[in-house]
């Protein structure tokens, strides 16, 4: 699976070709550094410094170079669609193999890295529900008024939360025929593209 990079990504990472190799590895550092621990403002303006450039151009060098590993981190692209990615790019024999080597010795991490940035949803544990029927109140002596109970128990963080809701049961089909509505979409083909692509 090849990446699709923007012309933008593509701007960014066209400063690469232009400084040394040794730059492009302490910008692959800087860009892992980032992840870990955030941007750092005064890193860009010393490399803008050494190389005489704007610090605008030396972070969105490092920021394309943060795209490029992450992108291929997440959706875990093999050394061959990572050198055919770059090569789209046209860049010299040495920086492509410069950049293979920086993405194979730091997918793990960024990887491990992008796991702990994803936010922690609560999941499904168990559903009590009760039907509950009004026949009849002081004012009105026949009436039928439905509702549904239902007690949501989630997991979240290693901890259980207890959520109540009370509905009717027109809102509990149609709240269930959208879940099924949803269910049968996640089944097509692009869903399934989606979703492998998310991984």
């Amino acid at each position: 699976m090849l990446l699709d990079l923007s012309e933008e990504h593509k701007e960014h990472l066209a400063f690469l070709p232009k400084v040394d190799s040794a730059v492009v590895a302490e910008f692959g550092r800087i860009a892992v550094e980032f992840l870990r621990r955030g941007s750092n403002p005064k890193i860009y303006e010393g490399a803008a410094r050494k190389l005489s450039v704007s610090s605008d151009t030396v972070q969105h060098g490092v920021e394309g170079l943060i795209y490029l590993l992450t992108e291929s981190s997440k959706l875990m692209i093999s050394e061959l669609d990572f050198q055919d990615s770059v090569f789209v790019l046209g860049f010299p024999e040495e920086l492509n193999k410069l950049l293979l080597q920086l993405y194979l010795d730091n997918r793990k991490e960024i990887r491990t890295i992008l796991n702990e940035l994803a936010p922690d949803l609560p999941s499904y544990h168990s559903l009590e529900w009760r039907l509950d029927v009004q026949l009849a109140s002081r004012s009105l002596r026949q009436q039928i008024k439905p509702s549904v109970t239902i007690k949501l128990h989630l997991n979240q963080n290693g901890g259980h939360n207890t959520h109540v809701l009370q509905t009717d049961p027109a809102t509990l089909l149609h709240l269930a025929q959208q879940l099924e509505q949803a269910l049968e979409e996640v089944k097509t083909n692009h869903c399934r593209r989606v979703v492998r692509n998310i991984k």
